[in-house]
């Protein structure tokens, strides 16, 4: 009886193990940790889906090929970045930050024999304090080099006209706060030989600039700007700044006010009468300075907003615009008198402005 009790109970053995080990669910303590992995299971009948922001636009990078640097396109900079627009016909530069309009100034380019070249440049060198190792260690401030020969963007003497060995020179402040704009890979400068009145000419000129081609001695090789007409846009009436010439003035009508809002972007120079005249109501008392002679009356305006800006001496001068034809040209010459308006002239020319005194 006693071998009877024992063969059932390894029997009961047997199947109790053969029970645990062949189990589906597996073994006890598995169950609890399956248990307490459930409670930490959240159910979400309408899952949210983060939606990822798309990647920045990148901003525009000069690029090197075969030795030579190709500076960022026209476009990519208006997009992000500084485009920098030189005209020598009207020895002027406009700056554009992002696509706006950033500011403009006057500038001195190459003289007859040493011009300035036209195209489409990077920047490829920045120095605040240069010399040059060509001209006799002239001093350069705020040096932006545009090529390995000695052409740059930097401070100084503006007489007026291009009066520089090639290079494009600057007001010193004004020198002072593009080389704080710029940065090498992000700049494109376009210099183009015809006169640019407005901004706006000058943005849709420089888009319009074909690209250099990279050089085999690593210069770059530049081609031939469009012409203003091609683009659909009339040449400028903007002079190109050379010494005062004598002008021949046409009858003035009697002096009166005018009202008429101004902005650098216009798309082009408007038209105005030829005998008008703008002038405020004081008295004329003083000596009286020539700033500029514009191709038109609304650019002779956005001028002396400008300008009354950089220099806010002139604000309570007198201020004046006639119209006047110089060699068949029609011109607008503002003037501004007042006290001691020499002295402040000779400031103004030596800060880089265009002023003359006129007797």
């Amino acid at each position: 009886m006693v071998k009877g009790f024992f063969t059932i109970l390894c029997l009961g053995l047997v199947l109790g193990a053969a029970f645990l080990l062949f189990m589906p669910e597996g073994s006890a303590s598995d169950r609890a940790a399956r248990v307490i992995a459930d409670e930490n299971i959240v159910f979400v009948s309408q899952p949210v889906v983060q939606e990822v922001p798309p990647s920045p636009v990148p901003a525009a990078t000069a690029t090197r090929v075969g030795g030579a640097t190709l500076p960022p396109s026209v476009d990519a900079v208006l997009r992000s970045g500084v485009l920098i627009v030189i005209s020598k016909g009207s020895q002027q530069m406009y700056v554009f930050k992002d696509g706006d309009l950033w500011d403009s100034s006057p500038v001195s380019t190459g003289k007859p024999g040493k011009e300035t070249p036209s195209g489409v440049f990077p920047i490829l060198q920045k120095r605040v304090h240069h010399r040059s190792n060509i001209y006799s260690n002239a001093p350069m401030p705020h040096m932006q080099r545009l090529t390995w020969d000695g052409i740059a963007i930097h401070a100084g003497r503006l007489p007026g006209y291009a009066a520089s060995h090639g290079c494009i020179r600057l007001p010193k402040d004004f020198a002072r706060s593009l080389y704080q704009l710029t940065g090498k890979d992000t700049t494109t400068v376009v210099v183009v030989d015809q006169p640019l009145a407005v901004a706006g000419q000058a943005r849709r000129m420089a888009l319009a600039m074909p690209t250099p081609r990279p050089g085999e001695r690593g210069h770059l090789v530049q081609r031939a700007e469009p012409r203003l007409a091609d683009l659909g846009m009339p040449a400028a009436d903007e002079p190109s700044f050379t010494e005062p010439q004598p002008q021949v003035a046409q009858a003035e009508p009697a002096p009166r006010e005018t009202a008429r809002p101004v902005t650098a972007e216009s798309a082009e120079p408007s038209a105005a009468p030829v005998d008008l005249l703008e002038q405020t109501n004081k008295p004329v008392r003083g000596q009286t300075i020539q700033l500029a002679a514009k191709g038109s009356f609304d650019e002779a305006e956005a001028y002396w907003s400008r300008i009354t800006t950089r220099f806010p001496e002139l604000e309570g001068y007198q201020k004046t615009i006639t119209p006047a034809v110089v060699r068949s040209k029609q011109y607008y010459r503002l003037r501004a008198t007042g006290p001691d308006a020499r002295a402040v002239c000779s400031t103004m020319k030596q800060s880089g402005a265009d002023c003359f005194p006129v007797s």
